[in-house]
């Protein structure tokens, strides 16, 4: 019986070390990736409990920040997040954007250019998998094909 050797390519390696990489990123993480790669002056919110995480003076981009462990075609959008940075975004002639990392890529969405579909839904309180509390919440999914993949 002949064995058949198996090598992974460089491209596939790196493929799996950005996988791994990328689905233990944070808020924090994603945010310094950003500023590295994406934005020229992004900056943290003042507030470290406002709706949106942090804001790009040269684009005039106010952006709130997911990362999720798994990657999803779709990705959730709380109606209480979109309706405050949609807000806020109007008061000062923002774009209001949603980023979301899954472990496949970082993916920018314009809010202005979507129109959510609402609906409620049963979902834990928090990400965090020790509370299982559940509660329902009004949200829309995102298709990943009205995004803008950054990485």
């Amino acid at each position: 019986m002949k064995m058949l050797k198996i090598t992974l390519t460089e491209t596939t390696t790196n493929y799996y070390n950005q996988h791994n990489i990328m689905k233990n990123w944070k808020e924090k993480d994603l945010f310094e990736w950003l500023s590295k790669n994406y934005y020229k002056q992004l900056v943290n919110s003042k507030n470290p409990i406002s709706r949106w995480d942090c804001y790009d003076l040269d684009k005039c981009h106010r952006v709130e920040l997911k990362c999720r462990r798994k990657h999803y075609n779709t990705l959730i959008l709380e109606k209480s997040k979109y309706d405050a940075i949609i807000s806020e975004s109007l008061k000062h002639l923002d774009i209001p954007i949603y980023i979301n990392s899954t472990p496949e890529g970082v993916y920018l969405f314009n809010l202005n250019k979507i129109k959510p579909n609402w609906f409620e839904k049963s979902l834990p309180a928090t990400t965090e998998f020790e509370n299982r509390v559940w509660v329902k919440k009004i949200i829309t999914e995102l298709d990943i094909s009205q995004s803008v993949k950054i990485k």
